[in-house]
């Protein structure tokens, strides 16, 4: 989910060719939220910074009541020390920098 179509692209790419099914994507918080319901994935790779909701807002939604399901991994151009107070607090399984994404790191925070 993330509101740069290159980087959807690029991100889905890479996630094809490491073997991962992507069966959604979004490009804001509200299609996230709508999108995840409809498609019930395992994982959701989730941009922090979205022109309406932000990663945030979205990772409560989708993870309010404890769920277990989707596994959330915010993403984001910008170093994790620019959201330092506010990783520490979400339901987000961890954070990825975007030039970082790979399987390896995905799959050690998706549990």
């Amino acid at each position: 989910m993330d509101d740069h179509a290159g980087f959807r692209t690029f991100a889905r790419a890479l996630l094809e060719a490491e073997g991962f099914d992507v069966v959604g994507e979004a490009a804001d918080g509200a299609s996230a939220v709508s999108a995840a319901a409809r498609l019930d994935p395992q994982i959701v790779l989730l941009d922090i910074m979205l022109p309406d909701l932000d990663g945030f807002e979205v990772c409560a939604r989708l993870t309010e009541g404890g769920r277990e399901r989707p596994a959330v991994i915010l993403t984001s151009s910008r170093d994790a020390t620019a959201y330092s107070g506010r990783l520490d607090h979400s339901a987000a399984r961890g954070f990825i920098p975007k030039d970082k994404l790979s399987r390896t790191t995905l799959l050690a925070l998706a549990g």
